[in-house]
């Protein structure tokens, strides 16, 4: 029997472990690594190559679709499966073009996560019966167009949407430039190019895009405690947690 070689993402420590048991119970999955947050997420999957990346979706520092993105271009060969709380056309459709394969909600975990799973590292593709239900109630009963009246953040590069993420938690422009590993006057610039591309030129708009389009929840705006995660990150360089 083959044995699927999988990179497992959620910000909460108790939700991995839950996974986890069920994942690895199953007998033809193997967690190769851990993460705790997208930018993790990212290192983690250049390192190990795994065959299936499960991202939780609301993460810090990157969520999951711009985690996911970012996968997709740099392991092109990993298959990328998103867990989510959230139904809502908007979140499964950025997904979709993040690259994701498959998408099924945590209510609806567990045969279904480890169908998903199989499904998804043969090649094929995965999506909760409740989300399509859903989404098809939404098709039928609005327009298509009615997905919460902004932008995509999809418009926005891989970079000004990892910059916006991490102003609407509250970063400021220093430790941006640290949890990026870039200068100070980089991540300016940066912020300066995203500011003029959404006509957004205080931080309380900025936040409220970040709300509004997912890439960040609203609860974890602005009061995310920024501080102690940069300098962890920082100086510890760590991209995934140990297995």
């Amino acid at each position: 029997m083959k044995t699927i070689r999988l990179l497992l993402v959620d910000d909460h420590a108790i939700v991995r472990a839950g996974l986890r048991a069920l994942l690895e119970a199953a007998g033809d999955i193997r967690i190769i690594g851990e993460a705790e947050n997208g930018r993790q997420a990212v290192g983690a999957a250049e390192r190990l190559r795994p065959e299936v990346v499960l991202l939780d979706l609301a993460m810090p520092l990157l969520n999951g679709v711009e985690a996911a993105r970012q996968i997709a271009r740099k392991v092109p060969t990993a298959k990328l499966l998103m867990l989510s709380s959230y139904g809502d056309a908007q979140h499964l459709l950025q997904a979709v073009e993040a690259g994701v394969a498959g998408y099924v909600m945590k209510e609806s975990a567990g045969e279904q996560l480890l169908e998903a799973v199989r499904e998804t590292a043969n090649g094929g593709v995965y999506f909760s019966p409740p989300l399509l239900n859903h989404l098809l109630t939404e098709w039928r009963e609005g327009p298509r167009t009615g997905r919460g009246g902004t932008d995509k953040p999809a418009t926005l590069s891989w970079r000004h949407a990892e910059v916006l993420q991490l102003i609407a938690e509250g970063y400021c422009t220093k430790q941006i430039a640290a949890l990026l590993f870039i200068s100070k006057k980089t991540a300016e610039r940066h912020r300066f190019q995203l500011m003029r591309k959404l006509n957004m030129h205080k931080i309380a708009p900025l936040t409220r895009y970040a709300v509004s389009t997912g890439v960040v929840e609203s609860n974890r705006a602005p009061n995310w405690p920024a501080t102690p995660v940069a300098a962890h990150l920082h100086k510890s360089g760590k991209h995934a947690l140990p297995i």
